[in-house]
């Protein structure tokens, strides 16, 4: 891809899938983009699932605190028609792809990702705060732990990084897995950090697509003390372009058919 940006699936193809789906994954892995995004949460018997929010009511028909419910309580709620209402189908009509209903386990995203038969890297952001601190981290690790991605090799680099809006939850991170890439998730830049530097064990930036657009001169910034940036949520080609102008490493979108066309179409942007 030479200086273009790589693309990043916002909770997969979410504009037009329901988010967090495997659907949704394998939609976006479709499209030809070169990650996955994904948020974790974890459930009250010990399973990461892929859900963005702390209730549950945006994205499926049920109700109330996702940390306070087993899997088997997840697996009964339909994740898919608030974003496709098949419920209005009749009771003849072909049902939907189970796929794009089922709450889905980080441990089910993580093997299509290993059998989808090319290299495809995944951004996992912890969520915080939560009322089980550092174990998500934990199960984390021994998530990534079981596809030999916790700990890859010298000279490799594995397939999977963490982002958080949390240093705590970094910091977690480099002391069980210190060769994971870790990306510090950022709305404003704090004062000690606007000439580009981050705190120690982070390796990637993560400014939001508003703090780049007001502040463009902070990506070779951050590049100049050798850090990458990854910018969210980049979801018109106006902005994939302006991201490649100024040099970001990689864009996180809703839409990746659209930006990984639009990636495609640019000319090679020299930094």
């Amino acid at each position: 891809m030479g200086n273009r940006p790589s693309v990043v699936a916002h909770r997969g193809a979410s504009e037009v899938s329901p988010e967090h789906t495997l659907a949704a994954y394998r939609k976006a892995v479709e499209a030809g983009a070169d990650a996955l995004e994904c948020d974790i949460r974890l459930t009250a018997d010990g399973h990461l699932v892929c859900v963005h929010d702390r209730r549950i009511e945006r994205t499926s028909n049920g109700k109330g605190v996702l940390s306070t419910m087993n899997l088997e309580e997840l697996n009964a709620f339909d994740w898919g028609s608030w974003k496709q209402p098949w419920a209005e189908l009749d009771d003849e009509a072909e049902l939907p792809d189970p796929d794009m209903s089922r709450v889905l386990t980080l441990d089910r995203l993580l093997g299509m990702v290993r059998d989808s038969g090319r290299p495809i890297e995944l951004a996992i952001e912890t969520k915080h705060p939560t009322r089980y601190a550092g174990l998500v981290e934990r199960k984390l690790i021994e998530t990534l732990d079981r596809f030999g991605w916790a700990h890859p090799r010298i000279g490799s680099e594995s397939p999977a990084r963490v982002m958080s809006f949390s240093w705590l939850s970094l910091r977690r991170m480099r002391t069980m897995a210190p060769s994971l890439r870790t990306v510090l998730l950022m709305e404003r830049v704090p004062l000690r950090f606007r000439d580009g530097s981050l705190p120690t064990g982070v390796s990637h930036a993560g400014p939001s697509l508003e703090l780049v657009v007001s502040h463009p001169e902070y990506v070779a910034r951050a590049h100049g003390h050798g850090h990458q940036v990854h910018v969210w949520t980049v979801n018109t080609p106006e902005d994939v372009r302006h991201c490649a102008e100024i040099g970001v490493d990689a864009i996180i979108s809703d839409r990746p058919e659209m930006a990984v066309q639009t990636v495609r179409e640019l000319k090679t942007v020299p930094r």
